[in-house]
Protein backbone atom coordinates (compact mmCIF):
# COMPACT_ATOMS: atom_id res chain seq x y z
CA UNK A 1 0.00 0.00 0.00
CA UNK A 2 1.34 3.42 -0.96
CA UNK A 3 2.36 5.60 1.99
CA UNK A 4 -0.59 7.99 1.90
CA UNK A 5 -2.04 9.68 4.97
CA UNK A 6 -4.39 12.27 3.48
CA UNK A 7 -6.13 12.52 0.12
CA UNK A 8 -8.04 15.53 -1.19
CA UNK A 9 -10.79 15.04 -3.76
CA UNK A 10 -11.77 18.16 -5.69
CA UNK A 11 -15.29 17.94 -7.10
CA UNK A 12 -18.51 16.41 -5.79
CA UNK A 13 -20.10 15.05 -8.96
CA UNK A 14 -20.25 11.45 -10.10
CA UNK A 15 -16.46 11.15 -10.33
CA UNK A 16 -15.76 12.78 -6.97
CA UNK A 17 -18.39 10.95 -4.93
CA UNK A 18 -17.51 7.60 -6.49
CA UNK A 19 -13.80 7.96 -5.81
CA UNK A 20 -14.56 9.19 -2.28
CA UNK A 21 -16.52 6.00 -1.62
CA UNK A 22 -13.92 3.75 -3.25
CA UNK A 23 -10.97 5.31 -1.40
CA UNK A 24 -12.77 5.21 1.93
CA UNK A 25 -13.60 1.55 1.45
CA UNK A 26 -9.91 0.88 0.76
CA UNK A 27 -9.02 2.45 4.09
CA UNK A 28 -7.70 5.84 2.98
CA UNK A 29 -8.21 9.05 4.95
CA UNK A 30 -10.01 11.24 2.45
CA UNK A 31 -11.78 14.58 2.31
CA UNK A 32 -13.71 16.33 -0.45
CA UNK A 33 -14.34 19.92 -1.49
CA UNK A 34 -17.09 21.08 -3.86
CA UNK A 35 -17.33 24.60 -5.25
CA UNK A 36 -21.15 24.69 -5.31
CA UNK A 37 -22.79 26.00 -2.11
CA UNK A 38 -25.41 23.21 -2.20
CA UNK A 39 -25.53 19.62 -3.37
CA UNK A 40 -27.09 20.09 -6.79
CA UNK A 41 -27.09 17.37 -9.44
CA UNK A 42 -26.12 18.64 -12.90
CA UNK A 43 -28.27 17.47 -15.79
CA UNK A 44 -31.56 15.61 -15.91
CA UNK A 45 -30.86 11.88 -16.10
CA UNK A 46 -28.24 9.29 -16.92
CA UNK A 47 -28.14 5.82 -18.41
CA UNK A 48 -25.85 3.44 -16.57
CA UNK A 49 -24.74 0.58 -18.76
CA UNK A 50 -23.74 -2.72 -17.23
CA UNK A 51 -20.09 -1.69 -16.92
CA UNK A 52 -21.14 1.24 -14.72
CA UNK A 53 -23.56 -0.83 -12.68
CA UNK A 54 -20.77 -3.34 -12.13
CA UNK A 55 -18.74 -0.64 -10.36
CA UNK A 56 -21.71 0.46 -8.26
CA UNK A 57 -22.39 -3.12 -7.19
CA UNK A 58 -18.73 -3.54 -6.24
CA UNK A 59 -19.09 -0.47 -4.00
CA UNK A 60 -22.32 -1.75 -2.45
CA UNK A 61 -24.52 0.83 -4.19
CA UNK A 62 -25.86 -1.16 -7.12
CA UNK A 63 -28.98 -2.51 -5.46
CA UNK A 64 -30.08 0.98 -4.38
CA UNK A 65 -29.58 2.29 -7.92
CA UNK A 66 -31.56 -0.59 -9.43
CA UNK A 67 -34.43 0.07 -7.01
CA UNK A 68 -34.43 3.82 -7.75
CA UNK A 69 -34.10 3.52 -11.52
CA UNK A 70 -35.58 1.65 -14.47
CA UNK A 71 -34.09 -1.31 -16.34
CA UNK A 72 -33.41 -0.43 -19.99
CA UNK A 73 -33.57 -3.53 -22.18
CA UNK A 74 -33.16 -2.16 -25.72
CA UNK A 75 -31.84 0.84 -27.60
CA UNK A 76 -34.27 1.32 -30.50
CA UNK A 77 -33.12 3.50 -33.40
CA UNK A 78 -35.77 5.03 -35.71
CA UNK A 79 -36.17 7.56 -38.46
CA UNK A 80 -37.95 10.80 -37.59
CA UNK A 81 -41.35 9.26 -38.35
CA UNK A 82 -40.78 6.44 -35.87
CA UNK A 83 -39.96 3.63 -38.32
CA UNK A 84 -37.41 1.30 -36.71
CA UNK A 85 -33.99 1.27 -38.39
CA UNK A 86 -32.32 -1.15 -35.98
CA UNK A 87 -32.61 -2.46 -32.43
CA UNK A 88 -29.77 -3.15 -29.99
CA UNK A 89 -30.65 -5.73 -27.34
CA UNK A 90 -28.72 -4.60 -24.26
CA UNK A 91 -29.27 -7.82 -22.35
CA UNK A 92 -27.81 -9.77 -25.26
CA UNK A 93 -24.93 -7.31 -25.60
CA UNK A 94 -23.88 -7.29 -21.95
CA UNK A 95 -24.75 -10.90 -21.19
CA UNK A 96 -24.94 -11.73 -17.51
CA UNK A 97 -22.96 -8.75 -16.23
CA UNK A 98 -25.78 -6.74 -14.58
CA UNK A 99 -28.82 -4.83 -15.94
CA UNK A 100 -28.54 -1.43 -17.60
CA UNK A 101 -30.34 1.25 -15.57
CA UNK A 102 -31.77 4.70 -16.32
CA UNK A 103 -31.99 6.99 -13.29
CA UNK A 104 -32.50 10.70 -12.74
CA UNK A 105 -29.41 12.48 -11.51
CA UNK A 106 -30.83 13.77 -8.20
CA UNK A 107 -31.62 10.19 -7.13
CA UNK A 108 -28.21 8.96 -8.24
CA UNK A 109 -26.54 11.80 -6.37
CA UNK A 110 -28.47 10.91 -3.20
CA UNK A 111 -27.23 7.31 -3.42
CA UNK A 112 -23.64 8.38 -4.11
CA UNK A 113 -23.77 10.81 -1.17
CA UNK A 114 -24.95 7.99 1.08
CA UNK A 115 -22.02 5.88 -0.11
CA UNK A 116 -19.58 8.68 0.68
CA UNK A 117 -21.27 9.71 3.94
CA UNK A 118 -18.19 8.90 6.04
CA UNK A 119 -15.96 11.19 3.96
CA UNK A 120 -15.72 14.76 5.35
CA UNK A 121 -16.67 17.43 2.84
CA UNK A 122 -16.78 21.20 2.47
CA UNK A 123 -19.22 22.92 0.13
CA UNK A 124 -18.79 26.38 -1.39
CA UNK A 125 -15.05 25.73 -1.45
CA UNK A 126 -12.70 25.68 -4.42
CA UNK A 127 -8.97 25.27 -4.92
CA UNK A 128 -6.97 28.48 -5.38
CA UNK A 129 -3.47 27.05 -5.77
CA UNK A 130 -1.50 23.81 -5.78
CA UNK A 131 2.18 23.63 -4.83
CA UNK A 132 3.78 20.20 -4.73
CA UNK A 133 7.11 18.59 -4.00
CA UNK A 134 8.15 14.94 -3.73
CA UNK A 135 6.45 14.48 -0.37
CA UNK A 136 3.23 16.47 -0.42
CA UNK A 137 0.84 18.87 -2.15
CA UNK A 138 0.15 22.19 -0.45
CA UNK A 139 -3.38 23.30 -1.31
CA UNK A 140 -4.73 26.81 -0.81
CA UNK A 141 -8.51 27.14 -0.79
CA UNK A 142 -10.95 29.90 -1.67
CA UNK A 143 -11.78 30.40 2.03
CA UNK A 144 -8.17 31.39 2.73
CA UNK A 145 -7.15 28.14 4.41
CA UNK A 146 -4.13 26.03 3.45
CA UNK A 147 -3.65 22.30 4.01
CA UNK A 148 -1.16 19.62 3.02
CA UNK A 149 -2.05 16.34 1.33
CA UNK A 150 -0.25 13.27 0.08
CA UNK A 151 -2.43 13.11 -3.03
CA UNK A 152 -4.90 15.40 -4.81
CA UNK A 153 -7.56 13.93 -7.10
CA UNK A 154 -9.03 16.32 -9.66
CA UNK A 155 -12.61 15.15 -10.19
CA UNK A 156 -13.94 18.60 -11.02
CA UNK A 157 -15.31 18.07 -14.49
CA UNK A 158 -14.69 19.33 -17.98
CA UNK A 159 -13.78 22.85 -16.77
CA UNK A 160 -11.40 21.44 -14.17
CA UNK A 161 -9.56 23.93 -11.96
CA UNK A 162 -7.15 21.21 -10.87
CA UNK A 163 -6.27 20.48 -14.49
CA UNK A 164 -5.64 24.15 -15.20
CA UNK A 165 -3.41 24.52 -12.14
CA UNK A 166 -1.58 21.30 -13.00
CA UNK A 167 -0.88 21.68 -16.72
CA UNK A 168 -2.23 25.08 -17.76
CA UNK A 169 -5.22 26.03 -19.86
CA UNK A 170 -6.58 23.22 -22.01
CA UNK A 171 -9.32 24.16 -24.43
CA UNK A 172 -12.05 21.54 -24.50
CA UNK A 173 -12.88 20.50 -28.05
CA UNK A 174 -16.36 21.19 -29.39
CA UNK A 175 -17.79 18.04 -30.97
CA UNK A 176 -20.13 19.94 -33.29
CA UNK A 177 -23.20 18.96 -31.27
CA UNK A 178 -25.55 21.13 -29.23
CA UNK A 179 -27.79 19.30 -26.76
CA UNK A 180 -31.15 20.26 -25.23
CA UNK A 181 -32.43 18.17 -22.29
CA UNK A 182 -35.48 18.03 -20.05
CA UNK A 183 -37.04 15.70 -17.46
CA UNK A 184 -40.79 15.55 -18.03
CA UNK A 185 -43.73 14.49 -15.80
CA UNK A 186 -45.21 12.20 -18.46
CA UNK A 187 -45.36 8.44 -18.92
CA UNK A 188 -43.54 7.19 -22.02
CA UNK A 189 -45.28 4.80 -24.37
CA UNK A 190 -42.37 2.40 -23.99
CA UNK A 191 -41.47 1.79 -20.33
CA UNK A 192 -38.37 -0.42 -20.73
CA UNK A 193 -36.61 0.77 -23.89
CA UNK A 194 -34.63 3.84 -24.88
CA UNK A 195 -35.78 5.20 -28.24
CA UNK A 196 -33.87 7.62 -30.45
CA UNK A 197 -35.16 9.15 -33.69
CA UNK A 198 -33.04 10.69 -36.45
CA UNK A 199 -33.81 13.61 -38.73
CA UNK A 200 -31.66 15.77 -40.97
CA UNK A 201 -28.62 16.77 -38.90
CA UNK A 202 -30.45 16.17 -35.65
CA UNK A 203 -31.84 13.47 -33.36
CA UNK A 204 -34.30 13.16 -30.48
CA UNK A 205 -34.04 10.68 -27.60
CA UNK A 206 -36.69 9.43 -25.17
CA UNK A 207 -35.81 7.49 -22.02
CA UNK A 208 -38.33 6.05 -19.52
CA UNK A 209 -37.47 7.02 -15.94
CA UNK A 210 -40.30 5.41 -13.93
CA UNK A 211 -42.66 7.15 -11.51
CA UNK A 212 -44.40 8.93 -14.38
CA UNK A 213 -41.24 10.61 -15.67
CA UNK A 214 -39.55 10.70 -19.07
CA UNK A 215 -36.13 12.08 -19.92
CA UNK A 216 -35.80 13.65 -23.35
CA UNK A 217 -32.96 15.22 -25.28
CA UNK A 218 -32.53 16.79 -28.67
CA UNK A 219 -29.18 16.92 -30.43
CA UNK A 220 -28.39 19.22 -33.35
CA UNK A 221 -25.21 19.29 -35.43
CA UNK A 222 -24.33 22.98 -35.66
CA UNK A 223 -21.70 25.57 -34.74
CA UNK A 224 -21.35 26.22 -31.02
CA UNK A 225 -24.09 28.58 -29.90
CA UNK A 226 -25.63 30.17 -26.83
CA UNK A 227 -29.37 29.54 -26.61
CA UNK A 228 -30.90 32.12 -24.24
CA UNK A 229 -33.42 30.80 -21.74
CA UNK A 230 -36.07 33.25 -22.92
CA UNK A 231 -37.83 31.73 -25.90
CA UNK A 232 -35.94 28.43 -25.63
CA UNK A 233 -39.06 26.26 -25.53
CA UNK A 234 -40.48 27.78 -28.71
CA UNK A 235 -37.19 27.29 -30.56
CA UNK A 236 -36.88 23.72 -29.28
CA UNK A 237 -40.39 22.84 -30.46
CA UNK A 238 -39.79 24.46 -33.84
CA UNK A 239 -36.54 22.55 -34.40
CA UNK A 240 -38.24 19.17 -33.92
CA UNK A 241 -41.69 20.04 -35.32
CA UNK A 242 -41.29 17.54 -38.17
CA UNK A 243 -40.68 14.57 -35.86
CA UNK A 244 -43.44 12.03 -35.27
CA UNK A 245 -43.83 9.24 -32.75
CA UNK A 246 -44.04 10.45 -29.16
CA UNK A 247 -41.88 13.51 -29.79
CA UNK A 248 -44.75 15.98 -30.10
CA UNK A 249 -46.38 14.67 -26.92
CA UNK A 250 -43.10 15.18 -25.09
CA UNK A 251 -42.64 18.69 -26.46
CA UNK A 252 -46.21 19.60 -25.49
CA UNK A 253 -45.51 18.49 -21.91
CA UNK A 254 -42.90 21.23 -21.47
CA UNK A 255 -44.52 24.41 -20.21
CA UNK A 256 -41.61 26.72 -19.33
CA UNK A 257 -38.32 27.76 -20.91
CA UNK A 258 -36.57 27.00 -17.62
CA UNK A 259 -37.40 23.29 -17.89
CA UNK A 260 -34.91 22.90 -20.73
CA UNK A 261 -31.16 22.68 -20.22
CA UNK A 262 -28.97 23.53 -23.21
CA UNK A 263 -25.24 23.17 -23.72
CA UNK A 264 -22.48 22.10 -26.10
CA UNK A 265 -21.14 18.54 -26.19
CA UNK A 266 -17.39 18.82 -25.64
CA UNK A 267 -14.44 16.50 -25.29
CA UNK A 268 -11.05 16.63 -23.57
CA UNK A 269 -7.89 14.90 -24.77
CA UNK A 270 -4.71 14.96 -22.68
CA UNK A 271 -1.28 13.39 -23.14
CA UNK A 272 -1.03 12.57 -19.43
CA UNK A 273 -3.50 12.43 -16.55
CA UNK A 274 -1.14 12.88 -13.61
CA UNK A 275 1.94 14.77 -12.54
CA UNK A 276 3.68 14.17 -9.25
CA UNK A 277 1.03 13.74 -6.57
CA UNK A 278 -1.87 15.21 -8.53
CA UNK A 279 -4.13 13.05 -10.72
CA UNK A 280 -7.20 13.68 -12.89
CA UNK A 281 -10.23 11.43 -13.29
CA UNK A 282 -13.48 11.54 -15.26
CA UNK A 283 -14.32 14.47 -17.54
CA UNK A 284 -11.36 16.43 -16.19
CA UNK A 285 -9.13 13.91 -17.97
CA UNK A 286 -11.14 12.57 -20.91
CA UNK A 287 -14.58 14.10 -21.56
CA UNK A 288 -16.30 12.70 -24.65
CA UNK A 289 -19.40 13.04 -26.83
CA UNK A 290 -22.59 11.64 -25.24
CA UNK A 291 -23.47 9.16 -28.00
CA UNK A 292 -22.39 6.04 -26.06
CA UNK A 293 -23.73 7.32 -22.71
CA UNK A 294 -20.38 6.31 -21.20
CA UNK A 295 -18.84 9.53 -19.85
CA UNK A 296 -20.16 9.16 -16.30
CA UNK A 297 -19.42 5.45 -16.35
CA UNK A 298 -15.81 6.07 -17.38
CA UNK A 299 -15.53 8.34 -14.33
CA UNK A 300 -16.84 5.52 -12.11
CA UNK A 301 -14.35 3.08 -13.57
CA UNK A 302 -11.53 5.62 -13.08
CA UNK A 303 -12.51 5.98 -9.43
CA UNK A 304 -12.59 2.27 -8.75
CA UNK A 305 -9.30 1.53 -10.50
CA UNK A 306 -7.53 4.47 -8.83
CA UNK A 307 -8.53 3.25 -5.37
CA UNK A 308 -7.50 -0.28 -6.28
CA UNK A 309 -4.01 0.63 -7.52
CA UNK A 310 -3.36 2.96 -4.59
CA UNK A 311 -4.14 0.07 -2.29
CA UNK A 312 -1.87 -2.41 -4.07
CA UNK A 313 1.08 -0.27 -5.22
CA UNK A 314 4.12 0.47 -3.07
CA UNK A 315 4.49 4.12 -4.11
CA UNK A 316 2.25 6.94 -5.26
CA UNK A 317 4.23 7.21 -8.50
CA UNK A 318 3.82 3.54 -9.39
CA UNK A 319 0.13 3.65 -8.46
CA UNK A 320 -0.60 6.62 -10.72
CA UNK A 321 1.43 5.13 -13.56
CA UNK A 322 -0.59 1.92 -13.21
CA UNK A 323 -3.86 3.86 -13.10
CA UNK A 324 -3.12 5.71 -16.32
CA UNK A 325 -1.80 2.59 -18.07
CA UNK A 326 -4.97 0.69 -17.25
CA UNK A 327 -7.47 3.43 -17.88
CA UNK A 328 -6.21 5.55 -20.77
CA UNK A 329 -6.66 2.99 -23.60
CA UNK A 330 -10.23 2.24 -22.51
CA UNK A 331 -11.24 5.89 -22.11
CA UNK A 332 -9.58 6.76 -25.41
CA UNK A 333 -11.54 3.99 -27.12
CA UNK A 334 -14.79 5.40 -25.74
CA UNK A 335 -13.93 8.93 -26.82
CA UNK A 336 -13.03 7.83 -30.35
CA UNK A 337 -16.04 5.55 -30.73
CA UNK A 338 -18.38 8.21 -29.34
CA UNK A 339 -17.11 10.67 -31.94
CA UNK A 340 -17.46 8.10 -34.74
CA UNK A 341 -21.02 7.25 -33.69
CA UNK A 342 -21.88 10.96 -33.54
CA UNK A 343 -20.65 11.40 -37.10
CA UNK A 344 -22.93 8.56 -38.23
CA UNK A 345 -25.87 10.08 -36.34
CA UNK A 346 -25.45 13.36 -38.24
CA UNK A 347 -25.12 11.90 -41.74
CA UNK A 348 -27.75 13.00 -44.30
CA UNK A 349 -30.83 10.75 -43.91
CA UNK A 350 -30.56 9.39 -47.47
CA UNK A 351 -27.08 8.08 -46.64
CA UNK A 352 -27.54 7.25 -42.97
CA UNK A 353 -30.82 5.34 -42.88
CA UNK A 354 -29.83 2.57 -45.34
CA UNK A 355 -26.53 2.13 -43.47
CA UNK A 356 -28.36 1.94 -40.16
CA UNK A 357 -30.74 -0.70 -41.50
CA UNK A 358 -27.91 -2.80 -42.92
CA UNK A 359 -25.12 -2.72 -40.36
CA UNK A 360 -25.35 -0.05 -37.67
CA UNK A 361 -26.38 -2.54 -35.00
CA UNK A 362 -23.10 -4.37 -35.52
CA UNK A 363 -21.24 -1.07 -35.20
CA UNK A 364 -22.91 -0.46 -31.83
CA UNK A 365 -22.07 -3.98 -30.68
CA UNK A 366 -18.46 -3.56 -31.79
CA UNK A 367 -18.21 -0.25 -29.91
CA UNK A 368 -19.42 -1.67 -26.60
CA UNK A 369 -17.96 -5.19 -26.67
CA UNK A 370 -14.49 -4.12 -25.37
CA UNK A 371 -16.23 -2.67 -22.29
CA UNK A 372 -17.78 -5.98 -21.24
CA UNK A 373 -14.57 -7.06 -19.51
CA UNK A 374 -13.74 -5.50 -16.14
CA UNK A 375 -11.62 -2.31 -16.27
Amino acid sequence: MANIERILIVGGGIAGLTVATALHQQGFRTELVERSPLWQATGAAIQLHANGMRILHALGLGEAVEQAGVVIRHWIFCDQDGEVLFDTDLEKLWGKVVPCIAIDRPRLQKILLAGAAAVPHRLDTSVASLIQDEQRVQVSFSDGSTRNYDLVVGADGISSTVRQLLIGTVQSGYTGLMIWRSLLPVNPQDTTNFRIMFGDGCFFGITPMGDGQTNIFGGVGMPRAHDPVQGRLLRFRKRFASFGGQVQQCLAAISRDEQIYCGPAEEVQLDHWHRGRIVLIGDAAHACAPTMAEAGIMAMEDAYVLAEVLRSAETVESALDSYETRRKPRATWVRQQSRSILESFLMPPAERNPVFRDRENQMMLDSFTPLISAP
